[in-house]
């Protein structure tokens, strides 16, 4: 499992990254609100850890803007205690808020409970023909075979096989894979596409359509 914390204060970075790596989980971190996007981008988090208070940017934006691509649990870190605050945050997508300062066990509790209520709201396995993808898991089976795949690899088969057949445009690749950053991106999909193509063999395809997007289909 990975976590992301976005806060700007060190010291709070270092308790809640020995508290999570005490349960088991990969922690990256990040400093500002900015980072703290391109840090979802990147790495992918299971869960994400903001704080509302950040240098750059007011955290309920960055929660808005993660919003527009990805569905992560996040739970909010803020010394913000007004209830419209609350509302606020839990109205732009928040799954739960922790009040500074906080009790770690209570924190992580709550940790635990939002990603139950994610992991009951999605499916944590896709079969579609001879391929099985394990969501919770990162994993993917083809044929009775774990197929080694990059994260990115990864994230990208994960976004078409939950629309099995079906057209994923390429914008909602590259928000969905890379971020919203990534939206003229579109060399990055020839790039992975034919990767996936190589690793899938002639058992899935996956087929372009030319300035739309793309979609994985069982041979004829």
């Amino acid at each position: 499992m990975i976590a992301l914390i976005i806060d700007d204060e060190i010291q709070i970075r270092r308790l809640l990254r020995l508290a999570l790596e005490s349960r088991g989980y990969e922690v990256h971190d990040a400093e500002n609100g900015q980072l703290g996007l391109q840090g979802c981008a990147l790495h992918r988090p299971d869960v994400v850890l903001l704080d509302l208070g950040l240098p750059d940017m007011d955290g309920l934006d960055v929660l808005r803007r993660l919003r527009e691509w990805s569905s992560v649990p996040v739970l909010i870190l803020s010394v913000r205690d007004e209830e419209k605050g609350k509302i606020a945050a839990l109205e732009s997508g928040a799954d739960d808020y922790v009040t500074k300062p906080f009790a770690t066990g209570e924190l992580l509790a709550r940790l635990a409970a939002i990603q139950r209520r994610h992991h009951g709201n999605e499916t944590p396995e896709i079969v579609f023909g001879p391929l099985l993808v394990r969501l919770d898991r990162h994993e993917a089976i083809l044929k009775g075979e774990e197929l080694k795949l990059t994260p990115t690899e990864f994230a990208f088969l994960r976004t078409l096989v939950r629309h099995p057949g079906r057209i994923v445009t390429q914008r909602q690749l590259l928000r969905e894979v890379w971020g919203p950053q990534a939206e003229e991106q579109t060399h990055y999909l020839r790039v992975y596409a034919n990767l996936l193509r190589k690793k899938l063999g002639d058992l899935l395809l996956i087929r372009n359509e030319p300035g739309i997007g793309y979609r994985i289909t069982e041979p004829l």
